[in-house]
């Protein structure tokens, strides 16, 4: 059951060690150690390291879409290829050590692009010489 310390009201403790902090009497989801409902201000915050990280970017074998499906794939779905839709967003949320890495996927992704734009540029610059 839940044990509900007084504090206005605004701090649960259920009985598996999960904490509720401006919940009410909502339960506590069994997937959260700590639910809040409510902005979390704090100096600094630590998340684990992602099994995947990003840098599988830069490996050899990497399939770096071309841009043109790149393009395609956005015009169709409104979003970039390997990151959540607003919709997906709305319902479930965002895992932040796993958006951190889709988003620093997307970065190198994007400097790739500029090496490669970078490469064909200097070979029109000698050709235009």
């Amino acid at each position: 059951g839940l044990t509900e310390f007084k504090n206005n009201g605004n701090i649960l403790f259920n009985n598996i060690g999960s904490i509720g902090i401006g919940t009410g009497s909502t339960i506590i989801p069994s997937t959260a150690k700590l639910a809040v409902n409510g902005k979390i201000l704090a100096t600094e915050v630590q998340v684990a390291l992602v099994a995947n990280w990003s840098d599988y970017v830069f490996n050899d074998d990497y399939n770096l879409k071309p841009l043109n499906e790149v393009e395609r794939f956005i015009n169709e779905n409104k979003h970039l290829p390997d990151v959540p839709s607003a919709k997906e967003v709305a319902i479930g949320g965002i895992n932040v050590a796993k958006m951190d890495a889709i988003l620093l996927q997307k970065i190198e992704e994007l400097t790739l692009y500029v090496i490669e734009l970078k490469k064909e540029n200097e070979i029109l610059k000698s050709k235009i010489k």
